[in-house]
């Protein structure tokens, strides 16, 4: 069986040739030496009440290109138009497929982006039901790492900290 290495971790997939591939962005807003946190609410499924950054999968019949991807996620889930900069890191997970039955998996390749916002206002009014996301906060970068973050997101917010070492 193959195994994947991921950052500092090793992940060995699951044993289901039912596994369905889907991409995912998600987006480090910087401003002013702040970073932008959501946190998920107590509706979520899987991390009531951690803490993550905006974004979400791709959806292949809508989004035009990645970064029009990117500026919609972060649009629904926190109301700010951003300008989408550079990928920093890469990493994938594995979640049970509830809609297609047990056994099924979803395998999720996601990319984090350096993103910066046009707008500031934050709001939570265009998200959809399903975003679960609660309270965006524009925490300093300082702090970042003292957040209760959603498990696949903390080797990401380490590699972000270490390209802003003034950060840690």
């Amino acid at each position: 069986m193959p195994v994947f290495r991921t950052g500092t971790s090793t992940v060995t997939p699951p044993r289901s040739p039912r596994i369905r591939l889907e991409f995912a962005q998600k987006a480090f807003i910087l401003d002013a030496g702040r970073l932008l946190l959501v946190r998920k609410a107590a509706s979520d499924p899987h991390h009531p009440g951690r803490w993550e950054v905006p974004g979400g999968r791709l959806e292949v019949a809508d989004d035009l290109d990645l970064d029009d991807h990117i500026r919609r996620e972060v649009w629904e889930e926190v109301g700010l138009k951003i300008d989408p900069g550079p990928p920093f890191h890469q990493w994938q997970w594995f979640m049970p497929d509830r809609a297609a039955g047990a056994g099924h998996q979803i395998r999720v390749v996601a990319t984090a982006r350096l993103c910066r916002p046009v707008t500031r206002e934050l709001s939570v009014e265009y998200q959809t039901p399903t975003d679960h996301l609660t309270d965006p906060t524009w925490v300093p970068l300082e702090r970042a790492a003292s957040f209760d973050l959603i498990p696949s997101l903390r080797p990401v917010m380490r590699a972000f900290l270490r390209m802003h070492p003034t950060a840690g």
